[in-house]
């Protein structure tokens, strides 16, 4: 008469069970992120073709980002550079980059900024959102804080350089554009969104 083979214990069994399911589960669990460079490697691998497909000007990050990651769950999009730099855009002004840039990234908008700074009156002031609320109009708004500024988001289609250096990015002729507040067109106060009367400004 053959002998019968032992039948594996209840925890064996469970156990073999939960090794398979674990690895099942983390994958249902992550959160998909996509991963690229930020220059240097195919179109639909930059971040600049990125922002493009997310309906903001691909410009508004500059070359030199060596990559980025975007985590799909929650929209968070890192952009890494090698070193803090100074981009200038060809109506002047000019932005500083950290070495981390990020901010939530969804169609036509990027919030909740850091990393990311722009030149006013002679003073830095942080850059809190960029949206581009309607596409059509050829407009793009700059949250820092206490102004709303409506820029044409032509200047921003193509990425500037960066570079290590302000001084770098900027001479005297665009600094005396700073001497008032003239020379900042489109900038919008905002407490004079709730003043009276017509409010016009000028778009770059």
């Amino acid at each position: 008469m053959a002998k019968q083979r032992p039948l594996p214990s209840p925890l064996a069994v469970l156990l073999l069970l939960l090794a398979c399911a674990l690895p099942l589960a983390r994958s249902r669990a992550a959160p998909r992120t996509a991963v690229g460079v930020g220059g240097g490697g195919a179109a639909a691998d930059t971040i600049h073709e990125l922002l493009r497909t997310h309906g903001l000007p691909g410009g508004l990050l500059p070359r030199g980002v060596e990559s980025y990651s975007l985590d799909e769950a929650n929209g968070l999009l890192e952009a890494r550079l090698s070193a803090p730099c100074y981009a200038k855009y060809d109506d002047g002004d000019l932005a500083f980059f950290d070495t981390v840039v990020r901010g939530n990234l969804s169609f036509g908008a990027l919030r909740g900024v850091e990393g990311l700074s722009q030149e006013e009156l002679f003073v830095w002031l942080p850059v809190k959102g960029i949206v581009v609320a309607d596409p059509g109009s050829g407009v793009i708004l700059f949250d820092i804080g206490y102004a709303h500024k409506r820029l044409s988001r032509s200047l921003f289609e193509e990425p500037p350089d960066c570079k290590p250096s302000a001084s770098a990015g900027t001479d005297a002729a665009d600094a005396a554009r700073w001497k008032d507040r003239q020379g900042v067109p489109g900038l919008r106060f905002m407490g004079e969104a709730s003043s009276g009367g017509e409010n016009h400004q000028d778009q770059r």
